[in-house]
């Protein structure tokens, strides 16, 4: 998107930017104390993110800086490589970002599971909570690194002996009211919508506490070890000479690349999340590359490992306060960046005002936001998977570090995707075909040499003398191993148990040919071989499956070539043209298995008797079904017209619907359908379903009655008439018994 740069963006730009600065400092500052890092890191590192980051990259909401996620990572680093050589892994991590970048790698995110990613910020709020207790309350614990000797044990942090002796009354104090104060700031609307920041407010708190306690004396008093400790400088010159830089003499340290890859894929995670999030929240809905990003986050690790900075990513506090403070393009981000360095540069000593205790309280408040209960709750209720994979992230991640606490959650996540691929490799089922039973085994998408078992346990369950179809439709790859085996089990093992093998889907891959070894259409052979009582089970059981959304998968276009030359279908359907009652559908058939004859209220007419009669006597159909329906609209304009004559076909200006209607009220005029009378006629579904039902009983004795072909078939046997209803509201269609004896004569007319 093109941006236009005016006095107005540039102002509000100016204006977003100093007050994303007043949030950064101490976040700044409070990171750099989590890593045990020099404070002065911490604001370097906001700088390059703000002025190179904010230079390169496209995004006009997101800002970049020290990440709370990396401290964990920076702070055990630091611990075991030094920090020069801690620097040197920065810069290895930024290449590696700017390789992703390079590589088109932004989508990276996406392959990564919600589970592991909830799983990895809570165990970062997790560790940035526990490290940050010590400062919280003045106690400066000995280890940085060993969580264990800080958690249990006499010396622990938590034990009740250090924390009653060995807290510093005055640190304490401003660490818990700061705390109080944060938490009290998200609970309060006036606060809320204030446009004091709150990080600031506390700063501001801590300051002033400070001050008063200097005056108390005693232990309420701040040594120097509990404010923060920013060189002094004279000027920029003297400022630049101090930064540290890396130790390049370990470059073949592989530590170092070990470090930086962790840094690399943890910073690149974070940095994409939070772009996501970020710009879900700008008013403009502005989108910027990720791989794009990925580079301009890499230039500035590389950078700031350089000169002495923590590592950076795009972070979504900062973020979202330089959208609520009006930012309209990636300007504010870089006067952000400038109002730290001329902080860090010429005013430093106001910072060293600042008790570290205010600074842990800030971000033990961010630890307790990313380690909510709530997200436990919500992984919980996703399922035992998703919850496994999330608890199993945390725990190796407090149990080891962040690196090997994602490879485990993901080895979590994909051990749940291959014991699925494993449990459920292919999915049987039992079709009912017109010319036999057919035990269909789908194929999953990926189907590799470890589903051999559950494989082979499908192929053998199939009864001796059946018919197995192996369906490679929806799979993307099989494994060779597995083409062997349905190879072998096809040509060798299926044949000595009178199993017929067919083959759908293959392509020719692997060897394998499609084939269908069974009949799954209506051919001779199986329409001379049939009894009608056969054919409306038929019938009946598709439209079970219809119901059940359980339709016969069919190669239609195989269909379409078997039934090319002739046909020879098992029934005749004369249903109404109603665009809900389609046959084929109702009753789960192919291509050339019924004659389908439409007309309104499925009538029977001389054209429609000749019609049957042909497919009877020519064709060999050995089952004729009328087929009614509820709400039927045919039938409703006939009982309307009974009820009044003055209204019905005619209001419609359909005058050749008048012929139908008339038909079908004769239906009304039987004893059964309880309308005999016009004059009791009521035109309400009831009624209107009454007649369709009496209607379609009076057409399916028609047929015999006014065909001698029609009749002789059926005295002999070779043929079945018989009605049925189908509901249109259920989709179940119901066989009716035949008029009773009292039934009116039927018209020797056939209209």
């Amino acid at each position: 998107m093109q941006i236009s740069y005016s006095i107005v963006t540039v102002s509000r730009d100016l204006v977003a930017g100093s007050v994303v600065f007043f949030v950064a400092l101490p976040l700044c500052l409070g990171i750099a104390l989590a890593s045990g890092a020099p404070l002065v890191a911490g604001i370097l590192a906001g700088i390059v993110g703000g002025v190179l980051v904010g230079l390169i990259s496209k995004s006009h909401a997101s800002v970049s800086g020290p990440a709370a996620g990396l401290a964990a990572i920076v702070g055990a680093s630091i611990g075991s490589l030094g920090f020069e050589t801690f620097l040197m892994a920065v810069v290895v991590g930024g290449a590696l970002q700017i390789a992703l970048g390079v590589a088109k790698a932004g989508a990276i995110v996406r392959y990564v599971p919600s589970s592991v990613i909830n799983g990895l910020l809570v165990a970062i709020g997790l560790l940035l909570v526990l490290k940050q207790l010590p400062h919280l309350i003045g106690y400066e614990a000995t280890s940085q690194t060993d969580l264990a000797r800080q958690l249990m044990g006499g010396g622990g942090i938590l034990s009740p002996g250090n924390m009653a002796h060995r807290a510093h009354a005055g640190a304490a104090s401003i660490g818990i009211a700061s705390t109080l104060l944060l938490l009290a700031w998200d609970r309060s609307r006036l606060l809320k919508s204030s446009r004091l920041p709150a990080p600031l407010a506390v700063v501001a708190l801590g300051i002033v506490l400070g001050l008063v306690f200097r005056d108390w004396g005693g232990n309420w008093r701040l040594h120097a070890a509990s404010l923060v400790d920013v060189p002094l400088h004279r000027d920029l010159s003297t400022f630049f000479k101090s930064l540290h830089h890396p130790d390049f003499s370990q470059i073949l340290n592989p530590a170092v690349y070990i470090t930086g890859l962790t840094i690399a894929v943890v910073a690149s995670l974070e940095t994409l999340l939070n772009l996501e999030a970020v710009e879900k929240l700008d008013p403009r809905k502005r989108t910027s590359p990720p791989s794009r990003e990925l580079i301009a986050q890499g230039l500035g690790n590389v950078v700031v490992g350089l000169v002495g900075g923590l590592p950076i990513t795009s972070v979504v506090v900062r973020g979202t306060v330089n959208i609520q403070a009006g930012a309209q393009t990636r300007l504010s981000a870089i006067a952000h960046g400038l109002f730290l360095l001329v902080a860090v540069a010429l005013a430093p000593a106001w910072l060293n005002h600042i008790p570290l205790s205010c600074l842990a309280a800030i971000l033990v408040v961010t630890g307790l936001k990313l380690a909510s209960p709530s997200l436990a709750k919500r992984m919980y209720r996703a399922g035992w998977p998703q919850f496994v994979s999330f608890a199993g992230t945390v725990a190796a991640i407090l149990l080891t570090d962040l690196l090997l606490g994602l490879l485990a959650g993901l080895a979590i996540s994909l051990s749940f995707v291959a014991h699925g691929a494993l449990r459920r490799p292919v999915r049987t089922s039992l079709e009912k075909h017109v010319g036999c039973d057919v035990v269909r085994a789908q194929l999953a998408n990926q189907v590799c040499f470890l589903n051999r078992t559950a494989l082979t346990r499908a192929f053998v369950s199939v009864p001796a003398g059946g018919h197995l179809l192996i369906d490679a439709g929806q799979s993307d790859y099989i494994d060779p191993d597995v083409a062997d085996l349905i190879r072998e089990f096809a040509l060798e093992k299926a044949p000595t148990r009178g199993v017929s093998v067919s083959l759908r889907g293959f392509r020719g891959e692997h060897d394998l040919e499609d084939r269908v070894r069974f009949v799954d259409h209506a051919s001779q052979e199986l329409q001379a071989a049939a009894v009608p009582e056969d054919i409306l089970e038929m019938l009946m059981e598709g439209n079970r499956r219809f119901r059940a959304g359980q339709r016969v998968d069919r190669d239609l276009g195989r269909q379409v070539a078997l039934t090319a030359a002739a046909q020879h279908p098992l029934a005749v359907v004369i249903s109404c043209i109603d665009s809900r009652t389609p046959a084929e559908l109702v009753f789960d058939l192919g291509i050339g298995d019924v004659f389908s004859v439409r007309i309104a209220g499925n009538i029977v007419t001389r054209e429609v008797l000749g019609s049957v009669e042909y497919a009877c006597a020519v064709a060999g159909a050995k089952l004729v079904l009328v087929m009614g329906h509820t709400r039927c609209g045919a039938v409703a304009a006939a009982v309307q017209h009974a009820r009044d004559s003055s209204v019905g076909t005619q209001m419609h200006g359909c005058r050749h619907l008048e012929p139908i209607a008339a038909v079908i009220r004769d239906a009304i005029r039987t004893p059964s359908s309880g309308l005999r009378s016009s004059s009791s006629v009521v035109a309400d579904d009831a009624a209107c379903d009454a007649v369709a039902r009496e209607n379609t009983l009076l057409m399916a004795s028609r047929l015999t009655a006014q065909s001698d072909a029609l009749r002789q078939l059926s005295e002999s046997g070779r043929l079945a008439v018989h009605g049925a209803m189908y509901d249109v509201a259920t989709g179940a269609v119901e066989v009716l018994p035949p008029l009773s004896s009292e039934s009116l004569p039927i018209s020797r007319r056939c209209a």
